[in-house]
């Protein structure tokens, strides 16, 4: 049979089964969100599952008893639900399967969920604490105690607490993969020393929407959407990938249209109605352009734009002189946009101008129903990316699609964080080398610019933890970063956190070892849908002894080794920094059942469960359950449900026109454009946005008519169309949504320039974390240069033929794929390849290249594979004998400078290149870079900035409205004196 006629067989088969099953009264496994599962083992069996399995070699079977216990994915920021198959003989972890209770993934994977196993029977992976006994970087490492490694830790954190030295100690993450724990704890350590990766992913996208609603985020209803419009290869590896990419091809079953604008043909871009390829960085150009049809022809929500957007403020302000009517408004923003023509977008984008007519016909008539997403994407690459989801999120606007079904939402109203028992406090200090004065308006710390601070003497780090992250890899200009970290007087000591070695790791001086998703606790919450769900994750091999009747009172007590979790990690350190309670702090994490110890797992999570989250102690109760034993059992919990037209869950709470009680206000008054401020003082411990205005007021609604509703938390209450936080802060060009030119633009690119993307990953790549996972691997372990074919005859260049990539720094040499899913003019590269280790310590990880790495002269630095080596030779590990391919890519990053948008403070990932044919002796994978440049590339970017020395309209750091992790409170946001 064809494969295409199995294929249908297989579907009218399978569409058969389900009718048959439905005409006797059966059903399939149910999930949280009703979503049908054949095959899934029933819950009353996940005790005792029996598994017939082959029995190798006598092809014969075997019956095999396995626990099924839930725990949730850490291998990207989706975290859908696992189900851990326990072989209850050996308490091995067999596989790893969908969790049908999870409310996002319903059940289902990507393949980065099963690779889970790779992971953790990894034969490379770190089983024990390592101490470096040789220099920094040359591979020398010793076995150590965990006390030791927790002791030597704790006195240094304490010493800085005695001597006011808090800005010398760094928490680096990356994906945190929780909510609230860790801030928790550095709360409760008084410092505000989180220093995350966001300015290198998607500082950028959350900009463009915190100025329209006050919320960094949206949460988009694929699944009711008419339209959706994606800036991204969203359906393959998106931010939430998985959950989404289900609900966009359940909305494109159901007739949705699909509008992918991406330069290149992703596998997103195949399932497209309409795919818009467009030169790289003209994007907010077709979006305002669209918006411009929009308002031309009138299909705009007048009144939904009437009582919502801030459009009083806006003739206020930039138009005094006419008469405050919802009319002038109207006349205004037609002019606004007027220049923004079908002509316009498609010289700017080099699309087709009738594509672009087609694309604005679609997104006009989808009414409430249009979803749009960007995230990192175009908003990440260029200068002024940020614009991108501003002015993308302008048709949502227009339309009235924000909040709707189908439409595009805030993402706090979906997702949940729940109150933990530490009971913690905002530090009131503020940490000038992760929000240094020249970005008062970015989105998050400044943290790949930190090797150029401590070159230019900005401060040192006494401790420094990296974790979930690898700067030396991940980051523009990972010379950069290995010159600091090998440099002890800028940085102390280095305590990489991580399950696996990793470029940065080779750099620390201690290695200390922490589970992966079925080995640790975590609470996480993500907006993927409209819904509110909470999930567990949990150490599976500690829950299945545990409903054998065992008491587990420590993570290591069933890792492998003596890998730890870092909730008991910081528990443990918390209380060694505080050993006498003379700080204050251990006070923090002390047992309430059993005082004078910190608190276990169960104890924390239990009165998060019984305290803090609504309704599961009733849901629990109705099984006879407790609600952490519920939350053991199934894994993941829906904390607020409706239904929709579809009949998935949709609760849309937290919705902007919610009335509120006005009798409930203390004190309350109303400005001349509605807002409503209350003299009321606040809760310390509750979660508000502390937004005063001068007279100390704080917002808390808006009043439309007679009634005052919740609004949303942006300076007006209502969606700001006209930003006066970008106007007062020294940006009012940007005040309104609008096209900038992005660094590569034609016009800024020398004539033997083009642009290359490197923002794009591959779905199965893990970030930093899956260079050990022979599965994903073996799925994908190259990245070639993709070429047009028109480039590649003008550059003389074959398929697979090796090339030199000049950008920033230097260059790298790669393998060109010829194809015509890129747009001529422009090159791409993904990222998550290219890991490296040097040959001297080849026996820690062997799946990655083995390099050699050269410092010739200062600032002068080389990496080349060694080439008697095969870049894929594992040596141990039952799949070694099969890895058949010995590529594993370039680390394109090494030759990027920084880019520092001067809003955002997003790195602006995108490159102007100079390509050719790679020299005789290049193979792929080599590097060289040259560090002068990155210093003058570093000090031109910073001179585009407007500090808030010279901006700030009130004397403050950055506006108070403005997210923040970590938010300081007290006068922490006042400027210090000059000179101070």
């Amino acid at each position: 049979m064809k494969p295409k006629n199995l294929i249908k067989s297989l579907n009218e088969r399978i569409s058969a089964l389900r009718s048959e099953t439905e005409a006797r009264g059966e059903t399939f496994y149910q999930g949280a969100s009703r979503i049908n599962l054949a095959g899934f083992p029933p819950k009353e069996h996940w005790d005792d599952w029996i598994s017939l399995e082959p029995i190798k070699g006598t092809g014969k079977r075997k019956e095999t008893h396995y626990m099924l216990v839930p725990t949730t994915c850490f291998n990207c920021q989706s975290s859908c639900g696992l189900m851990a198959y326990v072989d209850r003989d050996s308490m091995e972890v067999r596989k790893f399967e969908g969790n049908p209770e999870h409310a996002a993934s319903r059940g289902r994977n990507c393949a980065k969920g099963p690779a889970t196993l790779n992971q953790i029977t990894d034969p490379d992976r770190i089983l024990y604490p390592m101490k470096r006994v040789g220099e920094r970087g040359e591979g020398k490492w010793a076995r150590i105690s965990w006390d030791e490694a927790l002791d030597t830790l704790a006195e240094r954190i304490r010493n800085a607490m005695l001597e006011d030295r808090r800005e010398e100690i760094m928490y680096h993450v990356g994906r945190e993969g929780e909510d609230g724990f860790t801030e928790s704890i550095f709360k409760a350590w008084g410092m505000d020393c989180i220093n995350t990766h966001t300015n290198i992913c998607s500082a950028a996208g959350r900009t463009g929407l915190q100025y329209w609603m006050g919320f960094d985020r949206p949460s988009n209803d694929f699944a009711n959407a008419e339209v959706i419009l994606l800036t991204s290869a969203h359906l393959e590896s998106g931010h939430y990938f998985n959950p989404h990419a289900q609900r966009i091809i359940e909305a494109k079953k159901r007739g949705a249209r699909l509008i992918v604008v991406d330069v290149r043909l992703s596998n997103t871009s195949t399932h497209a109605d309409e795919w818009v390829s467009p030169y790289p960085g003209s994007e907010a150009a077709i979006f305002l352009c669209v918006a411009r049809h929009i308002i031309k022809t009138k299909a705009y929500n007048r009144e939904f734009m009437r009582r919502w957007w801030n459009w009083q403020e806006f003739m206020e302000t930039l138009h005094g002189d006419d008469e405050v009517t919802f009319e002038n408004f109207e006349a205004r923003l037609a002019e606004v946009y007027a220049d923004y023509t079908f002509e316009y977008a498609a010289a700017e984008s080099q699309v087709d101008i009738a594509q672009i007519k087609a694309v604005a016909e679609i997104i006009a008539g989808s009414g409430t129903r249009l979803c749009t997403q960007n995230w990192r994407s175009a908003a990440a690459g260029n200068l002024g990316g940020w614009q991108v989801p501003r002015t993308l999120f302008l048709l949502n606007a227009l339309l009235g699609a924000v909040g709707t079904e189908g439409g595009t939402a805030p993402n706090a109203w979906n997702k949940f964080v729940p109150k933990n028992p530490m009971d913690t406090k905002h530090p009131n200090w503020w940490n000038e080398i992760t929000f240094p004065q020249e970005f008062p308006l970015s989105v998050n710390e400044m943290s790949f610019l930190l090797p150029h601070f401590l070159k230019e003497g900005r401060g040192t780090i006494d401790t420094y933890f990296t974790r979930v992250y690898n700067p030396v890899w991940t980051n523009p200009g990972g010379f950069d970063w290995l010159e600091v970290l090998t440099d002890e007087s800028k940085v102390g000591l280095h305590a990489a956190m991580t399950p696996t070695w990793n470029e940065t790791a080779h750099f620390a001086d201690l290695v200390l070892p922490m589970g992966h998703a079925s080995e640790r606790h975590d609470l996480v919450s993500m907006e993927t849908h409209n819904g509110r769900w909470i999930s567990f994750r949990q150490p599976v091999a500690r829950v299945a002894r545990e409903r054998l009747g065992e008491t587990i009172n420590d993570s290591r007590e069933t890792n492998p080794g003596e890998v730890w979790e870092e909730n008991e990690f910081w528990f443990d350190l918390t209380w060694r920094i505080d050993h006498d309670g003379s700080l204050g702090i251990r006070q923090h994490v002390e047992s309430r059942i059993e005082p004078g110890r910190p608190m276990g797992m169960n104890e924390y999570y239990a009165w998060i469960f019984e305290n803090s989250v609504p309704g599961l102690p009733e849901a629990a109760e109705a099984e006879g359950l407790s609600p952490l034993d519920y939350m053991r059992r199934y894994g993941n919990f829906e904390v607020e449900a409706g239904q929709s037209s579809n009949g998935e869950r949709k609760p849309y709470s937290g919705h902007y026109e919610t009335a509120m009680d006005a009798d409930a206000l203390d004190g309350e008054n109303v400005d001349a454009l509605g807002r409503v401020f209350t003299y009321k003082p606040t809760d310390s411990g509750q979660r508000v946005n502390p937004a005063a205005d001068p007279q100390g007021r704080l917002p808390v609604g808006v009043k439309i008519g007679e009634t005052i509703h919740k609004g949303f938390p942006t300076p007006s209450g209502r969606l700001e169309f006209y930003s006066s936080t970008l106007a007062q802060w020294g940006w009012p060009e940007y005040a309104l949504p609008t096209y900038i030119k992005s660094h590569i633009h034609r016009e800024k690119l020398n004539s033997d320039q083009m642009p290359l993307i490197p923002t794009f990953r591959l779905p199965t790549q893990v970030h930093t974390r899956g260079a050990n996972s022979k599965w994903l691997n073996e799925l994908a372990h190259n990245n070639p240069v993709w070429m047009n074919p028109v480039d590649a005859q003008r550059l003389g260049i074959v398929d697979g033929g090796r090339i030199r990539v000049h950008a920033d720094l230097g260059y790298f040499v790669a393998e060109a794929w010829v194809t015509q899913g890129i747009r001529p003019g422009v090159i791409a590269c993904s990222h998550h390849m290219g890991r490296w280790q040097f040959s001297a310590t080849a026996d820690q990880q062997q799946r990655v290249m083995q390099t050699d790495i050269e410092n010739s002269a200062p600032g002068q630095w080389s990496l080349k594979p060694v080439a008697s080596e095969s870049p894929m030779a594992p040596k141990r590990g039952r799949d070694a004998n099969r890895v058949w391919w010995t590529a594993v890519g370039v680390h394109q990053n090494l030759t990027f400078g920084v880019h520092p948008d001067p809003v955002s403070g997003q790195h602006c990932w995108h490159q102007g290149v100079r390509v050719e044919a790679a020299q005789a002796d290049d193979v792929p994978g080599q590097i060289h870079v040259d560090l002068e440049k990155s210093h003058a590339i570093y000090q031109d970017w910073m001179s585009r900035t407007r500090p808030a020395r010279q901006v700030s309209p009130d004397g403050n750091r950055r506006p108070k409205w403005m997210l923040r992790p970590m938010k300081p409170g007290g006068n922490a946001y006042q400027l210090p004196k000059e000179g101070s």
